[in-house]
C-alpha cells in the first residue's frame, strides 16, 4: 500500500488563503499520495550524460540538471498515447513519487509563434488524443500542464478559431476529471510579458478554469518567480472580481535564475533557477521546460530543432552565461 507522506500538503497550506482554499475540480490532493516529486530517469539531461561520461561538461549536468525532478512532454513523438502516459505515470507510482506531465499536441500548435508548429490533425483528433492521454493516467496520482501557449498564443487566430480552441481546452479538462480523478490540471496562462491579467482571466475563464485545479506560468520563459508570483495573483483579483472564484498557479522556474532579458527563443546569459519544490510564492516551483532542450532554430541554439538537447547550452545555464 502507497505510504502518505503529507509535507507537501503542509507546505500548500501555508500559501495565502485565497490560493490555498481555491475551488477545484478534485476532492483528491495528488501532492498527499506521494513521497515527493518524479524525476524523469529517461530525461533528455539524463540519457545525455549516459553516452557522454567522459565529456567535461557531464558532471555539472549530472549534478545539476539530470536528477531534479521535471515535466515530461508528450505530443504526437510520443506513439500510443495511453500507452505512453500509463507507463509514465505507472512507473512514477511505482517509486511513490508525483510525475509531471505536460500535454503538447493541440489543434494548430503554436501556429503564431511557428518554432514548435504542428499538433492534432483536427479538433476532433486532438479529442481522441487528449482522452486517451486521460486515460492511460486513470487514478493514479498526477500533475499535467495542459497545452502550453495555448490561451496567450491568440494573436493570429479569428473568433471562429478562438472559440475552436476554448472548446478543446475544455474537453480536455473534462476528460481528466471523468478518467484522471488523481490528477491536478492546470491550464497554462502564458507569461507576465504577454497577455494583461484581465485578458488572461478571461481567457482562462472562458476554456474552462473553473472547473481545472489552477493555472501555469512562464513555460520555457524566464521571468523571475516573483513577476509571475505577482501576475499569478493579478489574474487571480480579476478571476474573483469578474467570476468570483481564485485558482493555484504554478511557475516554471527552470531557466528564471537570471530573469529575461526580452528574448524567449534560446536566449542568452540565462540560468536554471529553484528547483522543483511546493511553495515558494505560488502553489509550486516546478520545472517544466528542461533546461537545455532548444526551443527551436533560434538565438544561442541556432541551428537546432525545437527539444533537442544542447549540451553547451546546458552547461553555460548552470552558471549563468
Amino acid at each position: 500500500m502507497r505510504r502518505r507522506y503529507r509535507a507537501l500538503t503542509a507546505a500548500l497550506s501555508a500559501l495565502p488563503l485565497a490560493l490555498a482554499v481555491a475551488p477545484s475540480a478534485h476532492a483528491a490532493d495528488p501532492t498527499g499520495m506521494t513521497s515527493g516529486f518524479y524525476a524523469d530517469p529517461q530525461s533528455s539531461a539524463k540519457q545525455w550524460v549516459a553516452t557522454h561520461p567522459g565529456d567535461g561538461r557531464a558532471a555539472a549536468i549530472n549534478a545539476s540538471l539530470a536528477n531534479t525532478p521535471a515535466a515530461r512532454w508528450f505530443g504526437s513523438w510520443s506513439g500510443t498515447i495511453g500507452t505512453a502516459t500509463g507507463a509514465y505515470a505507472g512507473a512514477a507510482d511505482q517509486a511513490d513519487k508525483l510525475p509531471l506531465l505536460v500535454a503538447y499536441n493541440i489543434y494548430h500548435r503554436d501556429t503564431c509563434g511557428g518554432q514548435s508548429g504542428g499538433g492534432a490533425t483536427s479538433p476532433s483528433a486532438y479529442a481522441s488524443w487528449i482522452a486517451q492521454f486521460a486515460g492511460g493516467i486513470t487514478n493514479r496520482p498526477a500533475l499535467v500542464i495542459l497545452e502550453p501557449d495555448s490561451l496567450a498564443d491568440y494573436g493570429c487566430l479569428n473568433q471562429d478559431q478562438i472559440r475552436e480552441r476554448q472548446g478543446m481546452i475544455t474537453g480536455a479538462v473534462a476528460e481528466f476529471n471523468r478518467q484522471a480523478p488523481n490528477t491536478w490540471v492546470y491550464l497554462d496562462a502564458g507569461n507576465p510579458g504577454w497577455v494583461s491579467a484581465a485578458t488572461m482571466a478571461q481567457r482562462l475563464h472562458e476554456a474552462g478554469l473553473r472547473q481545472a485545479h489552477g493555472f501555469s506560468l512562464n513555460i520555457s520563459n524566464h521571468y523571475t518567480t516573483a513577476q509571475n508570483t505577482a501576475y499569478g495573483n493579478a489574474v487571480n483579483g480579476e478571476l474573483a472580481a469578474r467570476y468570483g472564484y481564485t485558482k493555484p498557479f504554478v511557475v516554471d522556474t527552470s531557466r528564471n535564475g537570471n530573469g529575461s532579458n526580452g528574448e524567449w527563443c534560446n536566449a542568452a546569459g540565462r540560468r536554471i533557477g529553484t528547483p522543483t519544490q511546493a511553495g515558494g510564492g505560488a502553489e509550486m516551483l516546478l520545472w517544466i521546460k528542461v533546461p537545455g532542450e532548444s526551443d527551436g532554430n533560434c538565438g544561442v541554439g541556432s541551428g537546432s530543432s525545437a527539444g533537442q538537447f544542447l549540451p553547451d547550452v546546458a552547461y553555460k545555464m548552470i552558471y549563468g552565461y
